[in-house]
């Protein structure tokens, strides 16, 4: 069943902007381990504080990527940059939603040198 783990960090002092690349970084990477999709949230009330969401089909898939040599080479790299323990939870995705936005339509094309005028 698909499903998403919510993995949440929280930066050390003055580690914030370090470690929301870091986390872009290795969540690009899990689309390499068979993720739909990624997410990394940072809040706006406590700038330390992160929230990664990554979706798979599978949850072996993760725990695939979870214990990889990336992921365990990114907590080594970066573990001064982050509070422990951090604790992942999957949930089961029972619902999803979104609007998908409205293709751009080319309009009729501009010539401003036929019968426009300059003001």
């Amino acid at each position: 069943m698909a499903g998403v783990v919510h993995i949440p960090w929280y930066a050390t002092g003055f580690r914030g902007d370090t470690l929301e690349q870091a986390l872009e970084e290795i969540s690009r990477l899990s689309l390499r381990y068979g993720a739909t999709s990624y997410h990394v949230y940072r809040y706006r009330d406590d700038r330390y504080k992160f929230l990664q969401v990554l979706a798979f089909e599978d949850k072996l898939d993760f725990e695939r990527f979870w214990d990889s040599d990336d992921f365990i080479d990114f907590r080594v790299r970066h573990s001064g940059h982050y509070q422990v323990p951090v604790l992942y939870s999957w949930a089961d995705q029972v619902g999803h939603g979104e609007l998908a936005p409205e293709p751009v339509t080319p309009g009729a094309e501009f010539h401003p040198e036929a019968g426009g005028t300059q003001g």
